[in-house]
C-alpha cells in the first residue's frame, strides 16, 4: 500500500513538472531576428551595425541573419523584407530609406503580428509603418547639429556632397545642414564611387575658391575621397571639413585636425540595441516603449583618439 502510494505521488510529481515544461521550453528557446536594411554587410558602416547584431545574438542566444541587396536598390529591399515576413520571425529589423516605397511592405509585416524594429533610416516614420521603436538618430536633426556648428566656427560658404540623392536620410541631413548653416550652402550630387567624388569635389573647389566648410554624408562613401579633394585643394587650411559617421581614416583626420568633426551614430548600437529589445519582448513581453537616439554624436579630436585606442586594442 504504501509503494502505491509512494507511486501515486510520483506520478503527480511528474505531471506538474511536465506540465511547467512546455513555459520553460519557450522561455529558453532561442528566438530569431532578421535584419534587413539598404546597406550591404560590405559596407563599412554597415559592417559595424552587424558586428553588433552578432554581438547580441552571441551575448544573449539569439538567432540572427542580416539581409540588404549588394547596392542601394529599394525594390530589392521591399523584396527582402517581404520573404522575411513569410518567415515569420520572432523580430524583424528595417531600416527605411525610402518611406513611401517600402511602407506597405513593412506594415504587411507589422500586421503579421511580427514585431518590427526599425533602424537607422526612418526614425520619423516608423512608428507610423507599425514599428514598436527606432533606433537611430533624427537625420534633420544631425544635419542642423552639424550646421550650427560649422556657423560657430565661422563658416560662410558651404558645399553639402550628396552621394545618393533621393536617399531620404541623405536629403534629410542636407536640409538640416543648410538651415542650421544659414550661409550659403550648395548640394553637389555625386554618383557613389570613391574616385569620381574626389574628382567632382575637387573640380567645385577650384571653381569656387570662397568655400570655406565641405560636409560629406557618409565616411566611407563620400567622406574619404572628400577629405582627398580638400587636402588637395591647396587650401586645406582654409577649408573645414566634416563627415557624416566615422571611419579609421577619418578618426585620424579628426585627431590630427585635418577635419574638424565627425558626427557619430554608433552603428554598433543599431545593430546590438534591437537585437536585446527583441530578445526581451521574446522572452519577458517588454520592450522599450520610445525610439533610441543613436546620435548624433559630434566626435572631436579628443574623442577620435580614444576610439582609435579602443579599436588598436580590439585588434589581435
Amino acid at each position: 500500500m504504501k509503494n502505491k502510494i509512494i507511486a501515486a505521488a510520483t506520478l503527480a510529481l511528474c505531471a506538474v513538472l511536465n506540465a511547467g515544461a512546455p513555459a520553460a521550453q519557450e522561455r529558453d528557446a532561442q528566438p530569431r531576428v532578421l535584419f534587413v536594411t539598404h546597406g550591404a554587410a560590405t559596407d563599412g558602416f554597415w559592417q559595424e551595425v552587424k558586428r553588433g547584431a552578432e554581438a547580441a545574438a552571441a551575448d544573449l542566444g539569439v538567432a540572427v541573419e542580416y539581409r540588404a541587396p549588394e547596392t542601394f536598390d529599394v525594390p530589392t529591399m521591399a523584396r527582402l523584407i517581404d520573404e522575411a515576413a513569410a518567415e515569420r520571425p520572432d523580430g524583424l529589423v528595417v531600416s527605411v530609406p525610402d518611406a513611401d516605397a517600402l511602407a506597405p511592405h513593412v506594415r504587411a509585416a507589422a500586421d503579421l503580428g511580427i514585431p518590427v524594429i526599425g533602424v537607422n533610416s526612418g526614425m520619423d516614420v516608423s512608428a507610423s509603418l507599425g514599428a514598436k521603436l527606432h533606433v537611430g538618430q533624427n537625420e534633420y536633426d544631425s544635419g542642423r547639429a552639424a550646421g550650427e556648428r560649422m556657423r560657430e566656427a565661422g563658416g560662410k560658404r558651404a558645399v553639402c556632397v550628396n552621394h545618393q540623392l533621393g536617399n531620404i536620410a541623405l536629403d534629410l541631413r542636407c536640409k538640416g545642414f543648410i538651415d542650421g548653416f544659414g550661409g550659403s550652402v550648395e548640394v553637389l550630387s555625386v554618383p557613389r564611387d570613391g574616385p569620381k567624388i574626389r574628382d567632382a569635389l575637387a573640380e567645385r573647389l577650384a571653381a569656387a575658391e570662397s568655400i570655406d566648410v565641405v560636409l560629406a554624408l557618409g565616411a566611407a562613401t563620400a567622406g574619404e575621397p572628400a577629405l582627398e579633394a580638400v587636402a588637395a585643394s591647396g587650401r586645406p587650411d582654409r577649408i573645414r571639413f566634416a563627415t557624416f559617421d566615422v571611419t579609421e581614416p577619418i578618426l585620424r583626420a579628426v585627431a590630427e585636425g585635418r577635419a574638424a568633426f565627425a558626427i557619430d551614430q554608433q552603428p554598433f548600437l543599431q545593430g546590438y540595441l534591437p537585437v536585446q529589445f527583441l530578445a526581451l519582448l521574446a522572452r519577458e513581453g517588454v520592450i522599450p516603449v520610445s525610439n533610441v537616439r543613436s546620435g548624433p554624436m559630434l566626435v572631436g579630436a579628443e574623442e577620435a583618439r580614444a576610439r582609435l585606442e579602443l579599436t588598436a586594442q580590439r585588434r589581435p
